[in-house]
């Protein structure tokens, strides 16, 4: 009897005092609602439902559904009209986004086309463990945004119907309501109250790199596509697979039990031109564009590359406040070149790791006083001459693409549909809008994980992508040269250049490195090209790949390119050379500046 009434009294509690403890999760999805088939017919558009009337001017065809739901802008060519849908600002995109429309006249005399736009949405996991004492700990994950980097709920407290996840210190940082029946969760974060859920498998294969109790890796070739890069296997370039299966096995088990857990997206490795590894985890799709943060700065010397070889009237020497139709006395001003910005060494009054400095990013993008920003980039005092000292300010590269758009008098998304979009197949991609709706060139940019790779082997083999010239081979040598010193590493045109350590002696490389994890690199003398996407926003340990992956796993499965292979490149000659050293042993001469 005294058995049976304690059986009771212990179930009892366990309805009274239901257990949190697991991995819980939350979705939500913001839009864009308007996407799909957009037609035109006559002076009237029409699209998910929407409809609104369009204005023809010339050669140019624009028009803003009603509620500013969605805008068009494209431009009459024969039988299409090339453009870009322009989305609103969402929670997690934080800004507008243009992306590529191609409108097809049909037999019936109208134009239709497909709208695909950046999804908008948050996934929060709460992974709720109990200590030996009883206490409920947690942390917040969020492939998006890593917004648990910023809310520092560390303890979970449950009182009655009321949930808490309070800080170190005991501050609430988020309170929701707690249903036992139904186990759920309803908690505010960003963007709205979110609806949590004890996970499946499924969420599990999102959270952790392939799922709870992920079968060992075994290597598979990369997937043929007709995105232009060829697949082959990685012993068919000289990777060992030994070491590229212990490698991707080691992201499989890479615990996910704190807020600093090394989260990667994805990782691509191509050599000689061939993809030969391309793995993704925590769910993520290698058909969606991935944020790639700064890393865009260097399609921005890229972008302005291709123009110069076009024909722009721009060259490195550019007068940027002459370009900018500015009239400033300030000496520096008058001296600063478009060169300047993309060495970062304006010698503007901004450092984006100085969260006093008038010019930092989130400065000029949390004001509203100007929200042209060129012009608030324009508006800063100079502090030392243009030259003198590189210092990282994402308003350079933006300003840059200001010049380019100035004299040009194109839409940024435009030319960089027309100049690196098209030549490159990059078929789908978004680029960040400023509040002025020109594109923020300044970081951000969403790409195809295959599609942003493809910069990093567009300077490996000299500007050339399909035997096409997108960019000078010039323009291309000095874009990765080591031009100056900043962030103890070096710098060319907006890629920062390094040097690791390879079979004892060091090999160049050059990357574009982006806030998350993001990474494009190459490795001329190997003929090797890297890509990392990750999702470690603001967190130390986005620097992982590059100090520790690259050369601790990646490079030494890598075999000595200077007697396997002959560079089409920039590299040249690699057999039996050492691209790193001039003739004598001396460092090679910089390539000379191109110019129009």
């Amino acid at each position: 009897m005294k058995l049976a009434l304690m059986s009771l009294l212990i179930a009892t509690a366990a309805i009274a005092e239901p257990s949190l403890v697991g991995l819980w999760v939350a979705k939500r999805h913001f839009g864009p609602d308007v996407r799909g088939t957009l037609t035109i017919v006559g002076d009237r558009a029409t699209i998910a439902g929407r409809s609104a009337p369009v204005k023809i001017d010339q050669a140019t065809v624009t028009f803003t559904l009603p509620g500013d739901e969605g805008s068009f802008r494209g431009l009459i060519r024969s039988d299409e009209i090339v453009g870009h849908w322009i989305q609103p600002a969402g929670v997690s995109t934080g800004s507008e986004f243009a992306t590529p429309v191609t409108l097809r006249k049909t037999l019936f005399g109208q134009w239709r086309g497909l709208v695909t736009p950046i999804d908008d949405h948050m996934t929060i996991y709460l992974p709720i463990q109990k200590t030996d004492d009883g206490t409920l700990t947690t942390f917040v994950r969020n492939p998006e945004r890593n917004i648990g980097i910023f809310f520092r709920g560390e303890r979970v407290v449950l009182d009655g119907t009321r949930i808490k996840l309070l800080g170190a210190d005991g501050s609430a940082q988020a309170e929701g309501i707690h249903d036992p029946d139904n186990e759920t969760m309803s908690i505010p974060f960003r963007g709205g109250t979110y609806d949590f859920k004890r996970a499946t498998g499924a969420d599990e294969t999102a959270f952790y790199p392939r799922g709870k109790n992920a079968e060992p890796y075994l290597y598979r070739k990369p997937i043929a596509d007709d995105d232009g890069w060829p697949v082959a296997a990685v012993e068919d370039v000289g990777i060992s697979r030994d070491a590229i299966t212990r490698f991707i096995n080691l992201l499989i088990t890479t615990p996910m039990d704190s807020l600093h857990a090394s989260d990667i997206h994805g990782v691509l490795i191509a050599r000689h031109g061939k993809l030969v590894v391309e793995e993704y985890f925590h769910g993520t799709s290698p058909e969606e564009p991935h944020d790639t943060r700064s890393a865009a700065k260097s399609l921005t010397s890229v972008l302005v590359g291709a123009a110069i070889r076009h024909g722009a009237p721009v060259s490195v020497s550019t007068p940027v406040y002459e370009a900018m139709k500015r009239d400033d006395v300030d000496p520096n001003k008058r001296a600063m070149t478009l060169e300047h910005l993309l060495t970062m060494s304006s010698g503007l009054d901004c450092d984006d790791a100085d969260p006093k400095s008038p010019g930092n990013e989130d400065t000029m993008q949390e004001q509203t006083v100007q929200t042209d920003w060129y012009r608030f980039a324009l508006d800063l005092k100079t502090t030392r001459r243009p030259g003198q000292k590189a210092v990282y300010c994402s308003s350079s590269p933006n300003l840059a693409g200001g010049v380019l758009a100035r004299t040009t008098g194109r839409w940024l998304p435009d030319l960089y549909r027309e100049l690196i979009a098209t030549p490159l197949q990059i078929r789908h991609y978004g680029l960040n809008l400023t509040p002025t709706r020109e594109a923020y060139m300044g970081g951000g940019a969403r790409l195809r994980p295959r599609d942003f790779m493809k910069l990093g082997q567009l300077l490996m083999d000299g500007g050339r992508w399909k035997g096409r010239q997108v960019v000078s081979r010039e323009w291309a040598a000095r874009s990765i040269s080591p031009l100056y010193e900043m962030r103890e590493r070096r710098y060319g045109y907006l890629w920062w250049v390094v040097e690791y350590p390879y079979k004892e002696r060091k090999v160049r490389a050059f990357f574009a490195g982006g806030n998350g994890g993001q990474i494009v690199m190459g490795v001329p003398e190997l003929d090797l090209v890297i890509a990392f996407y990750g999702g470690n926003y603001s967190d130390r340990v986005l620097f992982v790949p590059q100090n520790v992956y690259v050369p601790e796993y990646i490079l030494p499965a890598v075999s000595d390119g200077r007697v396997t292979f002959t560079l089409s490149g920039l590299a040249g000659q690699c057999r039996g050379v050492d691209a790193g050293t001039g003739p004598s042993g001396a460092p090679p001469q910089l390539p000379p500046r191109p110019s129009r």
